[in-house]
């Protein structure tokens, strides 16, 4: 999982917003939260099903440093479009409550990932507890570049990539579940962003991560500026995409987003629609054919039952909440690190040649730059 040489946006003076990052700028900057990754690169030439090329992988967030099955965390979702998956999600809207580590891979693979996190369960818990579990695994189609029919994930990398996990910086770019997407038609995957919160005298952090494989050139706008029509296909070749390809505009966003903030489920969703604002802050609008999903968490609220608690009697838990009049401050952070996070994948991300010879490329750093320069708006206090 090593770090991109290629500088995300903070390094080239590019400011998403007026708050300020964490850290590591990341998702991991709330505390606890760690992220692994297993990234499969295999092959070149024509596509064979079955053999590659291979431009794929998985990517996993573990919320916390307890066994997660036992010590549940409040969470809530919204669905921008739904031509996606995000599975559990029933659960959590029904719940409130996440009950496992959060996985993102490619479309066709949600199945291994998820029955490999059942199996990570069934061994945390013991093989002779009954129990059920209903695990959260997301996806974004990378077929414009990958196998993705021929199924290269398999569960050993979901244990690798679990094993990985770390509370330290996370890759981005073409890594994990994000390796082989395509963002705004140059190359996307993994990003991630974070924002330290005032609210009254207490600081809080919030965290988003995306897989970005979402959104059309001519809409890509940075900090108000129009990057997509002045880095046109004339400056920054758009990929020619295999005939058998979904049409222009297809493609998802799943947007996670976590804080250390005591909200309960009601406000997490809320927190989760604002991920949606963050992807239309970059000019995309949620295309037909488009899944955008989103998931978020607090780590605040501990020792919540888990959610096959079988107690005969009443279990009372004291909760904490944000005050919703102490609030605004965590959705302004949202909106501003899912498209930081979204920019940060873009520009992290290399440029690279997949299936059949397609090659999507990368968003530049230095021509960002220079666009933004040329229009005042390289932050909002241009």
């Amino acid at each position: 999982m090593a770090a991109s040489p290629r500088p995300r946006a903070r390094e080239l003076g590019i400011e998403i917003g007026l708050g300020r990052p964490g850290p590591l700028n990341a998702i991991t900057d709330v505390a606890g939260v760690r992220v692994g990754a297993t990234t499969l690169i295999k092959g070149d030439g024509p596509l064979h099903v079955g053999r590659g090329p291979v431009r794929t992988g998985v990517t996993v967030i573990v919320p916390r440093q307890e066994e997660i099955s036992e010590h549940p965390l409040f969470a809530g979702c919204h669905r921008l479009n739904g031509n996606g998956e995000l599975t559990g999600l029933e659960w959590i809207r029904e719940s409130g409550l996440l009950s496992s580590p959060i996985a993102l891979t490619n479309s066709h693979s949600v199945g291994v990932v998820r029955d490999a996190l059942v199996s990570r369960e069934i061994a945390a818990r013991g093989a002779g507890k009954l129990f059920w579990s209903l695990p959260v695994v997301g996806e974004t189609w990378d077929g414009c570049l990958n196998d993705v029919n021929g199924q290269h994930v398999r569960a050993e990398h979901v244990v690798a990539a679990l094993e990985k996990a770390s509370a330290g910086p996370v890759p981005e770019g073409n890594v994990g579940g994000g390796t082989g997407m395509v963002c705004h038609d140059f190359k996307g995957g993994t990003g991630t962003a974070s924002r330290v919160v005032a609210c009254g005298d207490e600081r809080f952090v919030v965290g988003v991560l995306v897989q970005a494989n979402h959104g059309l050139r001519r809409g890509f706008v940075v900090n108000g500026a129009p990057v997509g029509q002045v880095l046109d296909d004339a400056v920054v070749p758009i990929p020619t995409l295999p005939e058998e390809a979904p049409a222009a505009g297809a493609g998802s966003i799943i947007g996670i987003v976590a804080t250390d903030a005591p909200l309960i489920p009601t406000q997490l969703r809320r927190l989760a629609q604002r991920a949606g604002l963050g992807v239309s802050q970059l000019g995309a609008w949620a295309d037909n054919y488009s899944g955008d999903l989103f998931l978020a968490f607090s780590t605040a609220n501990r020792g919540l039952p888990p959610m096959n608690y079988g107690s005969a009697g009443p279990v009372r838990v004291p909760l904490e909440m944000l005050s919703l009049c102490s609030i605004d401050p965590l959705f302004e952070a949202v909106v501003d690190a899912a498209s930081e996070a979204i920019l940060n994948a873009m520009l992290q991300a290399e440029t690279m040649t997949g299936r059949d010879g397609v090659t999507v490329h990368a968003l530049d750093g230095d021509a960002l730059v220079e666009v933004l320069d040329r229009y005042r708006r390289r932050s909002y206090r241009s």
